[in-house]
C-alpha cells in the first residue's frame, strides 16, 4: 500500500484547520509549517495529531511549501490548504489513484464558495489544482503568491471535487485583496513590470468584464457579480500598488 504525507502552511487559521485536518485524518502523516500563528492553530494541528514545524519569516507561499514538502516522508504527497476539505468520495479516489499509480500527479477539481454559497462559473470551477504527487517527482514555484507545483512526469485529472471555503464573510474578502494584492505587487517589481494609473484602470475593467461576462458570472446570480467587482478591485490594487513599489525604487 503506498503511503501518504500531506502538507500545509498555516498561519491564525484555528477557525479552518481543525476540519482541514480531520478531513484528511486518513493520510499516513501530516506536515504543518506554521509561520508564527498567534492563536491555537499551533495546539490544534499538535492535538490532532500533525507534525508542526514553526518558521517566523514569511519567504512566500511558494518557498514556504517546499519547507513543508522537505519535512515529508511518504510515498505520495497531498497539498492541501486549511481552507479546503476534502470529501470521503475524494478520499476515495485519491487512494485508488495512489494505488493504481498509473502518473506522477494528479489534479482535483476545485469547488470553491464565497459567501456561504459554491460557485459554478465566474473561472471558478471547475478550477484543476495539481495537488497529488510523487514525492521527488515535484516541487513547489517559488512565487510569492499563486505558487503551483512544478512536476517531472505524467499526470492525470481526478473527477470528485476539492472543497474550498475561501471566502467566508465580507472581511475575508477585503483582507485578500488586499494580502493578495500586495504580494503580486511584490512579485511584479521584482520581475521589473511597470504600471501607470491608466493601465490599472484598464486592467480592472478588463477583469471585471473577463469573469462576469466571458467566464459566465452572471450565472452565479449577485455572487457573481461580487467576484467580478472582487477581481477587478485586487488587479487595479496591484498595479497600483507596484506604482507605488516603482516610484519609491527611483
Amino acid at each position: 500500500m503506498p503511503s501518504v504525507s500531506v502538507i500545509l502552511i498555516t498561519k491564525n487559521e484555528a477557525a479552518n484547520i481543525r476540519d482541514c485536518l480531520q478531513s484528511v485524518s486518513w493520510a499516513d502523516e501530516i506536515v504543518v509549517v506554521d509561520s508564527g500563528s498567534t492563536d491555537d492553530t499551533v495546539s490544534i494541528c499538535k492535538e490532532v495529531g500533525a507534525q508542526v514545524y514553526v518558521h517566523a519569516d514569511w519567504p512566500g507561499f511558494g518557498p514556504q511549501k517546499n519547507r513543508a514538502l522537505g519535512y515529508a516522508s511518504k510515498d505520495w504527497v497531498f497539498s492541501i490548504d486549511a481552507d479546503e476539505r476534502v470529501t470521503p468520495e475524494l478520499r476515495d479516489e485519491l487512494i485508488h489513484a495512489m494505488n493504481e499509480g498509473g502518473a506522477q500527479g494528479f489534479y482535483l477539481p476545485r469547488l470553491s464558495q464565497f459567501c456561504g454559497k459554491f460557485i459554478h462559473h465566474s473561472g471558478w470551477y471547475p478550477d484543476y489544482v495539481l495537488r497529488l504527487f510523487k514525492r521527488g517527482a515535484g516541487k513547489f514555484s517559488d512565487s510569492l503568491v499563486h505558487e503551483s507545483v512544478l512536476l517531472a512526469g505524467r499526470t492525470a485529472k481526478l473527477k470528485s471535487p476539492l472543497l474550498h471555503y475561501s471566502y467566508l464573510t465580507i472581511d475575508d474578502v477585503e483582507r485578500k485583496v488586499e494580502h493578495y494584492s500586495t504580494a503580486a505587487a511584490q512579485q511584479m517589481f521584482q520581475s521589473g513590470k511597470r504600471s501607470s494609473w491608466l493601465d490599472a484602470v484598464l486592467r480592472a475593467g478588463w477583469a471585471f468584464v473577463r469573469t462576469y461576462v466571458l467566464r459566465l458570472g452572471m450565472l452565479d446570480g449577485s455572487a457573481g457579480c461580487n467576484i467580478a467587482h472582487m477581481n477587478a478591485r485586487t488587479t487595479y490594487l496591484k498595479y497600483r500598488k507596484l506604482e507605488v513599489l516603482r516610484s519609491a525604487s527611483h
